[in-house]
């Protein structure tokens, strides 16, 4: 019989996950962590009465190492979905660092102490990816992480996947989840500017709570039988298929044909972020999909079914679709979170961010925009086909297993990312740390599996404050190949914040200060 750790069982995913996890029979229980909100007080009562003894639940915040311990005492498996998102880890700073960041460290530290180890599965994301567009939709596992300057959700959740990555736990896994679709997704994205930061030519890859559940669910109980034992220690992309493929443009389309709308009905083109977003297509996003076959729901069949749930959204084909635009839409230009508010109050930083300038030239008229929905960059069905996509490289003989990995490969691969290999003798062991040396000269260790296959590079640079990745992209190929997608060579700045949590902006070499 299996016994499970839960964190993030109150979210989107996690509610999925437990649900489906305790239809199978062999689960003895399943140990929640749920912090001390009325709402969690009131969800346990209700998995009590629903569940019985297969639910059991521990108090407290994930960033707490002795409640970490009381979690996963005795568990085969724990399973860490907790996240603080954005727009709340927009809000606070501190609330994301503390749950992202500190929390991810105290769950993998109590892992690693217990003895034995129980398996450990680290949802991750892919705002790790940073910004994509039309230029190279597609991307991998190995690709670069180039978090997009400002996004602490994105940085937290770096730190808190390559401390799994190099923790050196017995059994692990890493799944970077996508653009997620889950029943709320209209009611919680209409009170908040982040819904335009999503850049209309981002590529999304659409997956649902539900098939997401489903998959926390096959993955425990297909290797509790045994059946995939070549899926441990790797990091893998949660993937949606041909079905989930869309772009910032034709998502608010599905989402508003539910209100009777369209993108185009409700907004104006420049209301929307043109870069400094986070999203991709996944060429390899089939790899999980042949293990544990849980891709069920396309984006344009679960919008239906959203609205076949919320029978008030069909109230909005019947109001008049100006009136829409103005009091539901319109009003959110004015806050905080909106880059249209940002150019009103010359927060400069990030409406360079997001725009590259701090004078934006934004045309109102759809007709200037160029858009990769409407074939206005190659024919879109075959541009959303992996068959066709144009990866990036990752710098070294992509060709070989890991298993076939040499130090000749990690000094390729150095050498791409603008660095050294310093190590001078390698194993074989694909886990075990190495000595790198990034452009800089800071020196740093890491396991090739972390560099090669996971995309990262020097902490120093990469993963702190601030982001630098203007002068970086200038010496490492690596991080330029996507950095210049949606930047100019030329740019040189740095984004930063400073000590009251404020966006900041300065020229490469300038102190700060």
């Amino acid at each position: 019989m299996m016994k499970i750790a839960m964190t993030g069982a109150s979210g989107n995913m996690g509610r999925e996950a437990l649900k489906q996890t305790l239809e199978l029979a062999e689960v003895e229980f399943v140990r929640l962590l749920l912090t001390h909100k009325k709402k969690n007080i009131k969800l346990a009562k209700e998995l009590k009465k629903t569940y019985g003894a297969r639910v059991r639940f521990v108090m407290g915040t994930v960033a707490d190492p002795a409640v970490c311990r009381a979690l996963i005492k005795g568990v085969d498996y724990v399973v860490h979905m907790a996240a603080v998102i954005p727009p709340a880890s927009d809000a606070s700073h501190a609330a994301s660092e503390e749950c992202n960041r500190r929390g991810a460290v105290a769950l993998i530290d109590a892992v690693k102490a217990q003895d034995p180890q129980p398996k450990y599965i680290h949802i991750s994301t892919v705002a790790l990816y940073g910004n994509r567009n039309e230029k190279h939709p597609f991307g991998r596992v190995g690709d670069p992480l180039v978090v997009s300057p400002f996004d602490r959700y994105a940085m937290d959740k770096l730190y808190g996947e390559r401390y799994c990555l190099d923790a050196g736990l017995d059994c692990w896994a890493v799944l970077r989840q996508t653009a997620m679709l889950h029943p709320n997704m209209m009611k919680d994205n209409i009170s908040d500017g982040l819904m335009f930061h999503t850049a209309l030519n981002a590529p999304l890859e659409w997956v649902s709570s539900r098939d997401s559940g489903l998959l926390i669910k096959r993955i425990l109980e297909r290797d509790a039988k045994g059946e995939v034992p070549g899926f441990w220690k790797k990091i893998y992309n949660i993937g949606a298929g041909f079905g989930g493929r869309e772009t910032g443009y034709d998502t608010f389309n599905d989402g508003f044909a539910i209100i009777g709308g369209s993108a185009e009905k409700f907004f104006k083109p420049n209301w929307m972020a043109s870069r400094n977003f986070h999203g991709m297509w996944f060429s390899d996003g089939d790899e999980l999909e042949k293990l544990f076959s849980y891709q069920r729901d396309t984006a344009t069949g679960y919008w239906k079914e959203i609205a076949a749930h919320h029978k008030i959204y069909a109230l909005g084909k019947i109001v008049p679709k100006k009136l829409i635009h103005l009091f539901l839409f319109r009003r959110l230009l004015k806050h905080p979170n909106s880059p249209r508010q940002w150019i009103k109050n010359g927060d400069t930083a990030r409406v360079i961010a997001t725009f590259g300038s701090a004078a934006p030239q934004l045309s109102e008229d759809w007709k200037d925009y160029k858009l990769l929905a409407k074939n206005d960059f190659g024919d879109y069905d075959k541009l959303r086909d992996p068959a066709n996509a144009v990866l990036l490289s990752h710098g070294y003989d992509e060709s070989k297993t890991p298993e076939e990995w040499t130090a000749e490969d990690f000094r390729q691969a150095a050498a791409f990312r603008g660095g050294e290999l310093v190590s001078g003798d390698y194993q074989g062991d694909i886990y075990g740390k190495l000595v790198w040396k990034c452009h800089d000269g800071h020196t740093f260790e890491a396991s090739p599996y972390t560099v090669l296959r996971g995309g990262h590079w020097c902490p120093h640079c990469c993963m702190p404050l601030p982001w630098d990745f203007d002068r970086i992209a200038k010496h490492n190929p690596f991080i330029a190949q996507v950095w210049y997608d949606s930047h100019d060579a030329d740019e040189d700045r740095v984004y930063d914040l400073d000590q009251n949590d404020t966006a900041v902006i300065r020229n490469v070499g300038e102190n700060e200060g």
